[in-house]
């Protein structure tokens, strides 16, 4: 008896028609640009601006809601999106070959180490620890990559993000630091295109490393292929650029131009050019959070091939989240080179509790009506004994309460 042949897997036929009402339309859009810079028609348009970082059709023949190359059959823009149908599993299953246990809440890894650089210009320049800066660089001198997709600042504001290609160290140093507003690291990939650079490495939140192992197991063509190294930084939310003059100056008279460095542990925590140093409370800035980030479920850039954050008890070093096998190459081969020091991530009992916590809490935003599996193994939420005479109340479980939020590592 002839055995039965493998079933061939069904054509992908979804286009920015089905891309726009099911992602765009309901609310799960990042923004990341995924869609806007592997477009091939370049009919995709993005506006880096606050109250907008969404995607949008410029074509007017069929209106926003559909693509004249979409109904001709091009499906790059959903084989690109990291929030498109099943792409959390898609991209677990080609970078790792399995999709994640019901408990690896912070994704797949291989590795938790903290790092710092040894450098002293990187450490004191770089955020947490500067081990994004120190691994840009060396990346760079180790031919792994040409130039690496970042944020960087507008020249007449050192907080107005914006995405950055940089190919040397001294570039990678200019654009160190975290800021909260959010950037599409992607849009600096068509200068690269430009320059013929064929090695890329992408430095981004969750939102927006999950784009390229999307692509590759969608096979979405050459495209992807200038993503050889995936950098992500653990991210709760980002802020609209109006917390600058609506918060910070208006209630606390700190203006955006005279602040020196920002960093969140627990509270938004702010430097300023008279050596002053302020603490906010980062229930003030909730009101201020981006649109795209009320649904996002991944706080731990979980398809990165490293991850990153500074969410521990010491500002000195980095949470690193060491995930696949060229991360494991990369991180070793620096610790043996002296570039970084590490030492087990368990050491720090309160980075470890945030990165279970922060990771379940994120994993809660994304809507029950979406891709299911996303959510698949999250703690139900504990019901709280009511006080007498109260009504009852859900509360987060212990596990789960936030005591601290996190950002972009550099």
């Amino acid at each position: 008896m002839t055995p039965d042949a493998p079933a061939k897997a069904e054509r992908w036929t979804a286009q920015w028609k089905e891309l726009y009402e099911e992602v765009i339309n309901t609310g799960l859009c990042t923004g990341c640009a995924g869609c806007v810079v592997t477009c091939p028609h370049d009919v995709i348009g993005y506006e880096h601006e606050e109250g907008k970082y969404k995607p949008f059709h410029i074509e007017e023949e069929l209106g926003l809601d559909n693509c004249l190359h979409g109904e001709k059959g091009c499906t790059t823009c959903t084989r690109a999106c990291p929030r498109f149908r099943t792409w959390e599993s898609s991209a677990n299953k080609h970078l790792f070959g399995r999709d994640r246990e019901d408990d690896e809440m912070a994704g797949i890894w291989e590795q938790l180490l903290l790092t710092r650089a040894t450098d002293k210009t990187q450490l004191e320049k770089g955020q947490d620890g500067g081990f994004v800066t120190a691994m840009l660089s060396w990346l760079m001198d180790n031919n792994y990559i040409e130039g690496a997709l970042v944020s960087g600042v507008e020249d007449d504001d050192r907080w107005k993000a914006k995405p950055v290609l940089v190919q040397t160290k001294e570039e990678v140093l200019a654009t160190a630091g975290s800021r909260y507003t959010y950037c599409a690291n992607p849009l600096a990939l068509p200068e690269a295109k430009e320059k013929g650079l064929t090695k890329l490495a992408l430095v981004g939140m969750g939102c927006q490393v999950s784009s390229p192992p999307v692509m590759w197991d969608r096979k979405a063509g050459k495209v992807s292929k200038p993503f050889q190294f995936n950098i992500g930084l653990l991210c709760s939310k980002t802020f609209d650029d109006a917390i600058f003059p609506e918060l910070f100056e208006a209630k606390y008279g700190l203006k955006k131009q005279d602040m020196v460095k920002m960093n969140i542990k627990g509270a938004f925590q702010i430097w300023m050019n008279d050596g002053s140093f302020h603490e906010i409370d980062l229930k003030e800035c909730h009101q201020w959070t981006r649109e795209g980030c009320k649904s996002c479920p991944d706080f731990a850039a979980e398809h990165a091939d490293i991850s990153t954050g500074g969410i521990g008890k010491d500002n000195s070093w980095t949470l690193t989240i060491v995930r696949t096998k060229l991360g494991v190459e990369v991180i070793e081969r620096m610790i043996k080179e002296g570039v970084i020091e590490s030492k087990p991530a368990q050491e720090d009992e309160v980075a470890m509790k945030l990165l279970r916590t922060l990771s379940i809490v994120s994993r809660r935003r994304w809507p029950d009506w979406a891709e299911t599996t996303v959510k698949v193994g999250t703690p139900a939420l504990k019901k709280k004994a009511p006080a007498p005479d109260a009504a009852p109340a859900d509360v987060p479980a212990a596990d789960a309460t936030p005591t601290a939020e996190t950002k972009p590592a550099e």
